[in-house]
């Protein structure tokens, strides 16, 4: 007698209703809030928008950190963030805790060249818990409360698809 094989994990963000869903053989497992890019969504580099289409996730970072844990270019500041720390440096894009860092699937739409999902550091992050979920505000990436980044990070492995529609 075989064992049944288990169907991997995809997470689906809807950018129009600002959610991300994990999936396994259709069934949705958690859905959690999200807040994707104040510009709107867009493939261009530079534009500030999330890209659209079909990703993976390329690397998954930061396991083990505590959280509010600070990064900068992927890699931990020794920072833990705090309102205080906020407050002398207000215009800064807060990293926190994990990083889902996406690749695209989608060759001349966000993969190579200036559309590079990777090349342009699309992530799903961390933010602080003050910055509100449910509405496009960051800087083109995709924003998560970090508890529920914490668990999200360990459910999926590097290679996860990623699908990301308007």
């Amino acid at each position: 007698m075989s064992e049944a094989v288990a169907r991997p994990i995809t997470l689906h963000v809807d950018v129009a209703q600002q959610r991300l869903r994990v999936k396994q053989s259709g069934q949705v497992l958690r859905e959690y809030p999200v807040s994707t890019a104040r510009n709107g969504v867009g493939q261009a580099g530079g534009s500030g928008c999330t890209p659209l289409g079909r990703h993976r996730v390329r690397v998954k970072i930061g396991a083990g950190m505590p959280l509010n844990t600070v990064f900068i270019g992927r890699r931990p500041t020794g920072e833990t963030y705090t309102p205080e720390l906020a407050a002398r440096q207000p215009q800064r894009d807060w990293i926190l805790t994990r990083i889902l860092w996406l690749t695209g699937r989608d060759s001349g739409s966000n993969r190579g060249g200036t559309r590079d999902t990777l090349r342009r550091f699309i992530y799903i992050h961390g933010t602080p818990d003050s910055e509100p979920m449910g509405i496009p505000a960051s800087h083109g990436c995709i924003r998560m409360r970090n508890r529920d980044l914490v668990e999200l990070f360990d459910m999926v492995d590097n290679g996860t698809d990623v699908l990301i529609s308007a």
